[in-house]
């Protein structure tokens, strides 16, 4: 089973994927959760945070960044997506530079 998070963002692109790479940057150095690009726009994700497995992929588009990945169940699946949903707000946000957006 599987789940899915869309996050719409106004920016360009290029500085939408910029910060994703950075998203990839703080998840792995902090959770040791580990993100390949595998290619310009497509990301997978592996790892553990805390006891939920985190399997899936991020797809950067012109007006969405999407999370799909496999269903952690029905006790963290709130949980998953609420924290995914606050970390890609943070990071697409456009009022936060790129270069202030934590990396660890």
């Amino acid at each position: 089973m599987s789940f899915g998070i869309d996050h719409a963002h106004s920016l360009p692109i290029d500085d939408a994927r910029a910060r994703i790479k950075a998203l990839g940057e703080y998840l792995g150095n902090k959770h040791g959760i580990g993100v390949s690009w595998t290619g310009e726009n497509q990301a997978k994700i592996s790892g553990k945070y805390l006891v939920v497995s985190i399997e899936g992929s991020v797809t950067v588009e012109e007006k969405r960044v999407r999370f799909e990945g496999k269903d952690p169940g029905m006790l963290w699946r709130g949980k998953a997506k609420d924290y995914l949903g606050a970390k890609l707000a943070k990071y697409l946000n456009p009022a936060t530079k790129l270069e202030d957006l934590p990396r660890s």
